[in-house]
């Protein structure tokens, strides 16, 4: 292996860290997920990834392609494999008009520091050290879900290098099957060099938390969730209680929220939820958009997370906000966070894209987070919350999974879009090289 690792050096301008090399450790680990691969690159451009994609294949080595790292799901690192970085291809351009070329490694914090000057934003997600990639591959569900839709949605194109080491780029003309695939596909179709955005005018948000007594959780939750669904399409919000460390069932109910358009217009939008209960702290200001991004961290040795989501359809989101507010108030351990969804996420039609939830009038997620044996207690807690949330919710979100079981990414990929993705997988990567995701094997036999 060291000779190969060696003329892997060689064959590339990034950097090669192998184990052994001061820095490998770090290198080695993203934020979430400490592992032991065989070797690391942190490529400079293009023809490093197609190296390494190559030295991977042959090698018969698993590859783990990471952005930014955050994957719950620790899709970014992997024992004894190779490890792709693309950290240093992180450029910004604007193309002109409101056409953004972004780098496969690119972080939104990045992205959003350098459009804003400009009066520019691209709807992502909710933390600046989140890599562009990761996030927008599997969707995109951040501050603007509701007025611009999720990340992908406002993807005009990609460069991707496939299996075979070829660089292709894809939109609506162009490779047009693979443009829907790559759209909700996560990282099953080859490794995404660069993104095409069409960005949106703006750069300030009306964004900060509204918190009410943990006691008011059931009457807050509910209304909440009543007035989301005639809100206006601008304001984008996200429900939380029970954060274990701020007091568990006592925790107060925060709502955040995000309203893009006018501070008057957001007064106005915003008021209604001033009205639910007995407000204890209301922060909410004009803010510029990098500032509502949190900076993300790095989880500390030892510690895990169990982490699971699912999408609340229309008709039972009554439902579901009374049980998330039921278990909320009793003694378990994870915090729960219910994102309002709807608006221009839901107007795109459920096969426009590999993303198919569009319907969705929510999206519950639950989250653990401690020393590894406190997180393991958990989880039959966790699970038998999920039993209780289960005749409300379906469906899951890849970015907000801890895990990659087949019941997972049966979650992730309803039936039809699941066969159309392998078949488009199987054109591009027949072998399944692409695999540390939430993976589809690629249907070689005709769809039909």
């Amino acid at each position: 292996m060291s000779e190969s690792i060696e003329a892997l050096r060689r064959s590339v301008s990034g950097r090669v860290i192998a184990a052994g090399d001061a820095d490998f450790a770090a290198a080695a680990r993203t934020p979430l997920v400490v592992a032991d691969p065989a070797v690391v690159v942190q490529a400079a451009g293009t023809d490093d990834v197609r190296a390494v994609i190559g030295f991977a294949a042959s090698a018969g080595l698993p590859l783990a392609v990471r952005g930014g790292g955050h994957s719950f799901a620790g899709f970014g690192t992997v024992d004894g494999g190779v490890v792709l970085d693309l950290r240093a291809m992180d450029e910004v351009v604007l193309l002109g008009g409101r056409r953004v070329r972004v780098g496969g490694g690119a972080r939104w914090g990045e992205v959003c520091a350098a459009l804003v000057p400009h009066g520019l934003v691209i709807s992502s997600g909710d933390t600046a050290s989140v890599g562009v990639g990761g996030l927008t591959l599997s969707g995109g569900i951040g501050w603007m879900v509701r007025s611009q839709g999720l990340a992908l949605d406002n993807l005009a194109a990609v460069e991707l290098v496939t299996a075979a080491g070829d660089v292709l780029v894809a939109d609506r003309e162009r490779n047009a099957d693979l443009f829907w695939a790559v759209r909700g596909g996560g990282g099953n179709l080859g490794v995404v060099t660069a993104f095409e955005f069409e960005a949106h005018d703006g750069g300030e948000l009306t964004f900060g938390r509204i918190t009410f007594p943990a006691s008011e959780a059931g009457r807050v939750l509910t209304g909440w969730a009543d007035q989301l669904r005639g809100a206006p399409e601008a304001l984008s919000s996200v429900a939380k209680l029970a954060n274990p460390f701020a007091g568990g069932r006592e925790a107060p109910v925060e709502l955040v929220v995000a309203f893009d358009g006018a501070p008057a217009d957001a007064q106005r939008a915003i008021d209604p939820l001033r009205r639910l209960g007995t407000i204890l702290a209301d922060d909410v200001s004009v803010r510029a958009y990098p500032d509502v991004l949190e900076p993300g961290g790095v989880l500390p040795p030892g510690f895990g997370l169990n982490v699971r989501d699912a999408f609340v359809p229309p008709h039972a989101l009554g439902a579901a906000m009374t049980t998330v507010a039921e278990i909320a108030a009793e003694e378990q351990p994870a915090v729960f966070s219910v994102h309002a969804l709807g608006g221009a996420m839901g107007r795109v039609a459920a096969d426009a894209t590999a993303f198919a939830h569009r319907s969705a009038a929510a999206m519950i997620t639950t989250f653990v987070a401690g020393p590894l044996p406190v997180v393991e207690a958990a989880a039959p807690s966790v699970a038998r919350t999920w039993d209780r949330l289960a005749p409300h919710v379906s469906g899951a979100y890849a970015n907000f999974l801890g895990g990659a079981t087949a019941a997972d990414v049966a979650a992730v990929y309803p039936e039809e879009t699941a066969r159309r993705l392998a078949a488009v997988k199987a054109q591009y990567d027949p072998h399944n090289l692409f695999a540390r995701n939430h993976n589809l094997a690629p249907q070689l036999e005709p769809v039909g």
